[in-house]
């Protein structure tokens, strides 16, 4: 997949997504420990499985301990290779970014600015709705006073 065909915008927001994906990661630093202790748990158990087979024969306690061992260990090394594979994409894309010379334009708004926005426009809307009723309520006063 060359990224020379990509538009600024494309590289831009895949850059911001990828550097928000990182950011959220680095600062679960107990959460890859976990992960990581799990995948020795995973090895424990294919170990332990293959120890009970040789010491008291093939057993169904043996099998499913190793099975869940292996699919412990398959899946971290899956995570794990992602990981990497993104952090390596994200080097290659902000690389791409700097020989196209793009200028550091400013991220994209978060969801929540955008609703902060959303909703001040709303306000204003129904305060002009309010005040243009409030109005129109006055002037049929004044009518039925004058009549």
């Amino acid at each position: 997949m060359s990224m020379k065909k990509w538009t600024d915008e494309e590289l831009v927001s895949t850059r911001d997504n990828l550097e928000t994906w990182n950011k959220r990661n680095n600062n679960l630093g107990s959460g890859s420990k976990l992960w990581l202790f799990t995948a020795f748990l995973g090895a424990f158990a294919i170990s332990t499985g293959v120890a009970f087979i040789f010491l008291d024969g093939v057993d169904v306690m043996s099998i499913i301990l190793i099975t869940m061992g292996a699919i412990t260990c398959a899946s971290w090394y899956k995570s794990e290779k992602q990981r990497k594979d993104n952090i390596t994409f994200l080097a290659e894309i902000n690389k791409e970014i700097k020989s196209r010379k793009i200028k550091a334009e400013p991220k994209s708004k978060d969801k929540t600015d955008m609703q902060g926005s959303e909703i001040k426009e709303d306000v204003q809307k129904e305060s002009s709705v309010t005040e243009a009723q409030a109005a129109e309520k006055r002037s049929k006063k004044i009518e039925e006073k004058s009549e």
